[in-house]
């Protein structure tokens, strides 16, 4: 049953990821056609990054307080109201900044309630032994999924408008919606107490792992600096490399790089999966460095493949090693705490890139965060935590009248 449930929830996924290439694409466009230029896209932006930083902690406490499918439905509902209301004003030919911004925010804090509550469903849906294959599974998708998207998304609002693109999406947070309602897995779920009091229990289970920690601090680093990476290639790919159709061919490298990180999770499964995908992390920094030598497009595209593909392979070994180890009555809140800390990090590297350019020049700076990957990476290989911890599936079943959302298992 469990297995069909999981079926059922990837492809909702699988078409809500899709959606959601469309609306990237409808938003600029509208944006900019309406006249509203970088500065109306920038509030829009800022909005929604306002929002995520607001909503996801409380986010991954009612995901361990409810059912988390019910929280994915309500999630949903709301970002299909939000996006239809997009589809709605664009539609009249209206343009008011203030509701844009409004329904941009409304729609990220929903996501912001969503993201927890996927990570705290995904293992109930699957067998143990079978978590790193569906976190693979998952990863190929969405991979794919955010290479056909925005490619989809063009194409459409280049021949309908960009309401139909909001449109799209709204569509596909309906089929999300619908199959999390179809969900048959339920979650044991504990008391109550108050919200700060169940966000410090989530930080404590946190606290309680050192490969988990680190691994956070460690997350945040490298998120910085690779904040930093992602700013400054785009401007290297368009004014050295070739420009727009450069920065496509790198883009659609850096997708095929994620497909084949992914397809090796699915068959590649060390017992010390956390620590092979701290090593696989090690290759993103040849990605950065290709850009400063040789600077050309054929060894920045094959940095790209490689690089991606150990950034996806980790981040298949990193799920698993979380939702392994850590309750499920507690994976929502974990699972916010890992995604604020990475979510306030890039915006940093973001903001960073352009004084470090202007000062260093953007080799020199390009050079640094590559290092600094690097270093990121490979001193989690120095906690004893992320070297010893195994995947030990066996041990992950229930013991008989235990129910198994609510097995921890230890790495060791």
């Amino acid at each position: 049953m469990r297995i069909s449930d999981f079926r059922l929830l990837a492809t909702g996924q699988t078409l809500s990821w899709v959606g959601n290439g469309f609306q990237t694409v409808a938003l600029a466009v509208a944006v900019v056609l309406a006249g509203g230029g970088p500065g109306d896209l920038g509030l829009v932006m800022a909005s929604s990054i306002v929002a995520r930083l607001v909503c996801t902690l409380f986010g991954g406490v009612w995901a361990d307080r409810l059912q988390p499918q019910h929280v994915m439905v309500a999630s949903d509902l709301v970002r299909l109201l939000a996006a239809g209301g997009m589809a709605l004003m664009f539609f009249g030919g209206a343009y008011h900044l203030v509701l844009l911004c409004a329904l941009a925010a409304i729609s990220t804090g929903a996501a912001s309630f969503f993201d927890p509550a996927f990570s705290a469903l995904r293992p109930l849906l699957v067998p143990p032994e079978k978590r790193q294959s569906a976190n693979a599974t998952l990863s190929m998708l969405q991979t794919g999924s955010q290479i056909a998207g925005p490619a989809l998304g063009g194409v459409t609002v280049a021949a309908f408008g960009a309401s139909a693109g909001f449109t799209v999406n709204a569509f596909s947070f309906l089929a999300s919606m619908v199959a999390a309602l179809l969900l048959r897995v339920r979650a044991q779920r504990g008391e109550r107490s108050s919200m700060l009091s169940e966000l410090a229990a989530g930080w404590r289970e946190i606290a309680r792992r050192d490969w988990l920690m680190f691994g956070l601090f460690g997350a945040t680093v490298y998120h910085i600096a690779n904040g930093v990476i992602l700013v400054l290639v785009q401007v290297v790919a368009i004014e050295r490399l070739g420009g727009p159709s450069a920065a496509g061919f790198i883009a659609a490298a850096e997708g095929l790089g994620g497909l084949i990180g992914a397809a090796v999770a699915l068959r590649f499964k060390p017992r010390r999966l956390l620590r092979a995908g701290w090593l696989t992390l090690l290759l993103m920094p040849l990605w950065a460095l290709a850009y400063v030598w040789p600077a050309e497009l054929i060894a920045v595209i094959a940095g790209a493949i490689i690089g991606y593909a150990g950034l996806i392979f980790f981040d298949v070994a990193w799920e698993t090693a979380i939702q392994d180890n850590v309750p499920q009555r507690m994976l929502g809140r974990v699972s916010s705490w890992d995604y604020l800390t990475s979510f306030l990090a890039m915006p940093v590297g973001n903001v960073l890139a352009g004084p470090l350019a202007a000062a260093y020049g953007t080799s020199k700076v390009l050079t640094a965060c590559a290092a600094v990957l690097f270093l990121a990476a490979a001193a989690q290989l120095l906690v004893p935590g992320t070297r010893t911890l195994t995947r030990t599936p066996a041990a992950d079943q229930a013991a008989p009248g235990r129910p198994p959302e609510l097995i921890e298992t230890t790495g060791a």
